[in-house]
């Protein structure tokens, strides 16, 4: 074997596994994945005989994150929105063939185009004329490229990223040791194009950055925390332009310590500001006291 390739690899390995590591995904997860996914209707979420109230006339559409899946990801916040009145769905993406349960790692572009087709759908069933987005890590930041570039921007009222992805990620650093690995990186990409997809200053990213981080008539919120060890710098998750809200969590709650899992999958402070950012009119402010909201 080429002494390259004997150091592309170890590293290519040691990328991998630390995002698998720090990803939402686990072994125990996906292990449980199966039988959840079958009671997740009766949790309440992606019911398709779900009718948008008054109260909340737009569905809502939550979108995993990178290793996660319709399920295991929103074990928490589905249901408490289910409990709000809300018409909650979600969905896989990003699926590798001979991959179970961990997806969100095909092209992110592709993933994008997965989206759209849902978002059809969940219109076409609750007749809603546009609805609402929430989405973890990749999954707050690859709705973008749908709005930007394949109509969403018709198709959704707001996009919520909890610990978005929007200008990719330098990993803690490990990303920056790519540069020493020639080859590296593509072997990485051929595995699992959505982290490459990801990694800060990104052909992709670039491309989704460039003109701007919105688009007229959608809503934005980014809910990011100071503890996030995955997409980092922290700040890069938060976007510039009208119709913007960025949220610091530890501004709402000095004491809550989450990071990048728990934020989107446990933290009941969160799930209070994205009820919040679900309908501002009616929104109550978010403290450390929400955990109990």
């Amino acid at each position: 074997m080429p002494l390259r390739n004997r150091r592309i690899r170890p590293l290519a390995a040691l990328l991998l596994s630390a995002l698998i590591a720090l990803g939402p995904g686990t072994a125990t997860a996906a292990a449980e994945s199966a039988p959840r996914a079958a009671a997740a209707p009766d949790r309440g979420w992606n019911n398709w005989s779900c009718k948008p109230s008054a109260a909340h006339p737009r569905p809502v559409v939550l979108v995993h994150g990178t290793f996660g899946n319709a399920v295991d990801n929103w074990l928490g916040l589905a249901p408490y929105l289910v409990n709000r009145g809300y018409c909650v769905y979600s969905l896989d993406y990003g699926q590798l063939p001979g991959v179970p349960f961990f997806h969100g790692l095909g092209p992110v572009a592709r993933s994008a185009g997965q989206l759209d087709t849902f978002v059809d759908r969940v219109l076409a069933v609750t007749g809603a004329a546009k609805a609402d987005l929430v989405g973890h890590s990749q999954g707050g930041m690859m709705p973008r490229h749908y709005l930007k570039f394949l109509g969403g921007a018709a198709e959704v009222n707001a996009l919520i990223g909890i610990a978005p992805s929007n200008r990719g990620t330098d990993l803690l650093g490990l990303t920056r040791l790519l540069r020493y690995f020639p080859g590296a990186e593509e072997a990485i990409g051929a595995t699992a194009p959505a982290l490459t997809d990801q990694i800060a200053g990104s052909p992709f990213l670039t491309r989704l950055n460039e003109g701007g981080d919105t688009v007229p008539g959608v809503r934005y919120t980014v809910i990011a925390t100071r503890y996030d060890q995955v997409v980092t710098p922290y700040r890069s998750q938060f976007l510039n332009g009208p119709g913007v809200r960025n949220v610091l969590l530890q501004d709402l709650c000095p004491l809550d310590f989450s990071e990048h899992v728990a934020i989107a999958t446990v933290d009941r402070i969160v799930f209070h500001e994205v009820a919040g950012a679900l309908d501002p009119a009616n929104a109550r402010k978010t403290d450390c006291a929400s955990v109990i909201g």
